[in-house]
């Protein structure tokens, strides 16, 4: 079992209040961080037929809108932490929105990449990290549940926008379609503006109590004056080492730990097969005689069910048994989703088809909902907007090639089965390398806890002996003390010679 891990952001969240707000916008801005490179798979045989693009080639729009988004993680998590969430994400809608609207004018699948991959994508990446972070910031009894809220925004938007695109791309085709979606987008930028800031203490406050301490005692004056010249000398060593520096911004220690390096390698696995079943799974639709619209709704279905399971999901994670054990309700999920996609080839009619997208949609569900509680649960909330921004860059990699290569078998075989095929067996090998590493680092975790307790205990036994010691030491110099102090002791001589100053008693 896992050690609860604490607040340490030097204040106790609300669980509540506003941060219900928080949820509203984090629900808008990573709905469509989440959802965008799924929706717009409906649009990829119009385009492929277009430009006159490979399966490869047209896969490579979503790979590079999730590695950019996933990439730009450590530029996100510095400029939160330097300017906070709001400001941020608002920007990020700005700059996927215009980075949709420019890829209405593309004329080459090249264009596309740039603007829809690379500016739309890092646009979301500034929209994704500052919402998991400031809902960590404003929750901590009631997070898993808050967060599985949070990422239900991605179900939701993606069963809208699924049969949303279908419809557009039939009245304006996917120019005209990709204009519409830029404006939506921008939607995020209202969303941002909900995430107030909150922290342990404002500066004016702060100042306004260290002046009236002052005011009472004139030794706080005094203390006041050359604590100014510590912090100077302090910040003067620190720029002395670039690494510490950096460390302030991006914590780069977090590659000591061991249990985020358990996660982060699960993950990098595990990333490879994650969104390449998503991204095939309309065309799919289509290979097997399925129309476009029923195709399409393959992806509401799994957005629908997905919508219920994060909730759900995170409800289930904050109850007293689960969320102890959280990481091994990570690794189930991972492994369940799996499995799902090794029995996709089965599905042979839209019967099927529908029946995986139910499970899909479910086992997906499960894995979004715990994704960022696990890292939190891991490494606390204090280093959360670090850790978050070193995964997203190091799984920017295995996003950028799991749906090109889901392509390149698909082009390779002539057939999607083998693509399943191969997304699932990553997936089952990525959820038990993380059942056994949990399970190593939970053991780990006791050992270190139990050898803690047996020093301290040492320690305590050897100060009591140290302190028994020195209290006999104490009170037998005390009796030698008295005892030198004390009066002489007299014989019976000389006791008669005090009575009658010869020796004999009158």
């Amino acid at each position: 079992m896992a050690p609860a891990v604490g607040t340490d952001l030097g204040y106790t969240p609300p669980d509540g209040g506003w941060g219900w707000m928080v949820v509203l916008g984090a629900f808008i801005s990573m709905g469509f961080s989440y959802a965008f490179s799924k929706a717009i798979t409906v649009f990829y045989k119009e385009i492929q037929e277009f430009f006159g693009a490979s399966y490869s080639e047209i896969a490579w729009i979503s790979s590079l809108l999730l590695a950019c988004m996933y990439a730009g993680g450590p530029v996100s998590s510095i400029l939160v932490n330097k300017y906070g969430s709001r400001p941020v994400v608002m920007f990020g809608g700005l700059l996927s929105g215009i980075g949709m609207i420019l890829a209405t004018f593309s004329t080459s699948i090249i264009q596309l990449y740039i603007c829809v991959g690379v500016i739309a994508g890092f646009g979301f990446s500034m929209n994704l990290q500052p919402s998991v972070i400031v809902v960590g910031k404003y929750f901590l009894k009631k997070r898993p549940m808050a967060n599985g809220l949070a990422m239900a925004g991605s179900p939701v938007i993606l069963s809208t926008l699924a049969p949303l695109n279908q419809f557009l791309f039939d009245k304006y085709g996917w120019r005209g379609s990709f204009l519409i979606l830029g404006a939506l987008i921008l939607n995020c930028c209202v969303a941002g503006a909900i995430f107030r800031p909150i922290g342990p203490m404002t500066s004016k406050n702060k100042k306004d109590k260290d002046t009236s301490i002052q005011d009472k005692d004139p030794e706080k004056v005094k203390m006041s004056l050359v604590e100014p010249v510590k912090a100077a000398t302090t910040e003067t060593k620190e720029k002395e080492s670039c690494i510490a520096r950096f460390n302030k911004v991006l914590d780069l220690t977090l590659f000591k730990h061991r249990g985020f390096l358990i996660y982060l390698i699960g993950n990098v696995l595990m990333f490879i097969a994650f969104y390449a079943p998503i991204v095939f799974l309309a065309p799919y639709g289509k290979h097997l005689g399925v129309d476009e619209y029923s195709a399409a709704f393959l992806l509401s279905i799994l957005a629908i069910v997905d919508m219920i399971a994060r909730p759900a999901t995170g409800m289930i994670a904050n109850t007293k048994w689960i969320r102890p054990r959280v990481q091994y309700f990570f690794s189930f999920s991972v492994t369940f989703n799996g499995f799902c996609h090794l029995m996709c080839p089965l599905a042979t009619s839209y019967t099927g088809l529908v029946v995986y997208s139910v499970f899909f949609g479910l086992g997906f569900g499960m894995v979004c909902a715990l994704l960022f509680e696990t890292l939190m649960d891991l490494v606390g909330a204090k280093r959360f907007s670090s850790a978050v921004g070193l995964v997203t860059i190091v799984e920017c990699v295995p996003l950028l090639l799991g749906p090109p290569i889901g392509g390149a078998i698909v082009d390779t075989f002539g057939d999607y089965r083998y693509m399943f095929f191969e997304c699932g067996a990553i997936m089952v090998f990525a959820g038990l390398f993380l059942f056994v590493g949990n399970f190593y680092n939970y053991r780990m975790l006791r050992k270190e806890a139990e050898l803690e307790n047996q020093k301290k205990d040492i320690e305590m036994k050897d100060g009591a002996g140290l302190k028994k010691h020195d209290s006999d030491q104490v009170s037998s110099d005390e009796k030698v003390k008295i005892g030198s102090e004390g009066p002489p002791v007299k014989h019976d001589s000389e006791k008669c010679e005090d009575v009658n100053g010869s020796g004999h008693q009158g």
